[in-house]
């Protein structure tokens, strides 16, 4: 998670560059981001289905050498038609929806292996891991990457990245493995654990349908809530590190270390997330268990976004944002952890359509760069806020069927164990 996100979100670090050298407007660049947007979000269900049938250990291990591939041409593309702005333009879109293609797999083919290995009622926290995991890549992206555009410039920075893609790859093929009885660490009381109230999940679903799943009324809800959380972390993903440079007129470099915070902040909050959401399933029962963290956390990022943005004082606005970004990541536990109480063994499948409505808003980038030509930085990322506050109604329509009562019994004498 964490690679994949240093790989996924370079490119958006690299625009001030990109801007300066060929002259791109706000909207071309969003037409850039979006390549990558559109194939990511198309791809997203197929993606589920592929590793529900393959396996995590193969897809995830094949799609790890693809980013390293579609990293490195990012970098040399442009090359290959730069006699026009259009032309380097066009590369770059081909490259980033090749990108997209093969970064799709990662969270629902995570989010299913995750059902997996863990037991029923535990997936809050490893979930909330997975976000850290990428929450500290995208911290660690802006420095990285401002650090390597200024000492080598921004085509090297795509060069000197790739190659982590193949390593990660490889120690997942080496230690990752489908089935938790495959592993030869596994122990026996460890698959007792795992396997134990399994028969509770709902299996409704036929294996590997996406016709099915998107008859579960709860996984289309949580999709609709996922676009909405979705809309406030694209745009800190994807124009932080431009609004640091251009609205509150950082450097580069100090640009690139700012945009750390937030994403340190994230990866902290979505640990803390994950811990609230297995302890109120526990306490509540999945419906309000996993309703908590979304309605605590998308209430504060409506109210910190604004916040941050009209504040005068530049460092303190970073402070600001960076709870915002936070809170959103507080909620990610609770989406992933709800998905595999929904489909239960369809985890995969389910989390594919929930990823691909969080993942619709990307296709939104060249919408934002005409807003934020036209109408300024400060209405283009408020808007944020409208959506925010959505998601968290949209939430409070999610009915998970609660567990029986002695299922919770169950899991309280786990917990206390």
């Amino acid at each position: 998670s964490l690679i994949n996100y240093v790989l996924r979100n370079n490119l958006s670090y690299a625009l001030p560059s990109m801007r300066e050298e060929f002259e791109f407007s706000s909207a071309e660049l969003g037409w850039i981001l979006a390549a990558f947007n559109y194939s990511y979000a198309l791809f997203q269900i197929p993606a589920g289905v592929v590793g529900d049938v393959y396996g995590p250990r193969r897809v995830l291990a094949i799609a790890a050498v693809g980013w390293a591939l579609m990293t490195a041409l990012t970098g040399f593309a442009p090359d290959l038609l730069a006699a026009s702005a259009t032309g380097v333009m066009v590369s770059l879109m081909v490259v980033r929806f090749g990108m997209g293609i093969l970064q799709a797999p990662m969270f629902p083919v995570s989010g299913g292996s995750l059902a997996t290995w863990f037991p029923v009622g535990a997936w809050g926290l490893p979930n909330a891991m997975l976000s850290a995991g990428l929450a500290i890549g995208q911290a660690l992206t802006g420095p990285l990457v401002a650090f390597l555009i200024i000492k080598f410039g921004w085509r090297e920075s795509f060069y000197y990245l790739a190659p982590t893609a193949l390593l990660v790859g490889w120690w997942w093929w080496h230690y990752g493995r489908d089935q938790p009885s495959e592993h030869p660490a596994i122990t026996a009381a460890e698959l007792e654990v795992i396997a134990a109230n399994r028969d509770q999940l709902q299996t409704n679903l036929r294996p590997h349908s996406w016709r099915e799943v998107l008859r579960e009324r709860d996984v289309v809800l949580l999709a609709g809530a996922y676009f909405c959380m979705n809309y406030v972390f694209i745009i800190f993903v994807q124009w932080l590190f431009t609004y640091l440079v251009e609205a509150r007129h950082f450097s580069i470099l100090e640009s690139g270390l700012l945009s750390f915070l937030p994403f340190t902040v994230g990866a902290v909050l979505a640990g803390v997330g994950g811990v609230v959401c297995d302890w109120a399933c526990r306490r509540f029962g999945p419906r309000w268990g996993c309703r908590l963290a979304p309605l605590i956390g998308l209430s504060l990022v409506a109210i910190l976004l604004i916040a941050g943005l009209y504040v005068q004082s530049p460092y303190l606005a970073v402070g600001l944002l960076s709870l915002c970004f936070g809170f959103t990541q507080f909620t990610e536990g609770s989406y992933w952890a709800a998905s595999t109480y929904a489909a239960g063994p369809h985890t995969a499948t389910a989390t594919g359509l929930m990823n691909t409505g969080g993942n619709l808003p990307g296709l939104l980038a060249p919408l934002f760069g005409f807003m934020i030509d036209r109408f300024g930085w400060e209405t283009t990322i408020s808007s944020g806020s409208l959506f925010a506050i959505l998601g968290a109604v949209l939430w409070l329509m999610v009915r998970l069927q609660p567990a029986t009562d002695e299922f919770n019994a169950r899991l309280q004498a786990r917990a206390h164990e």
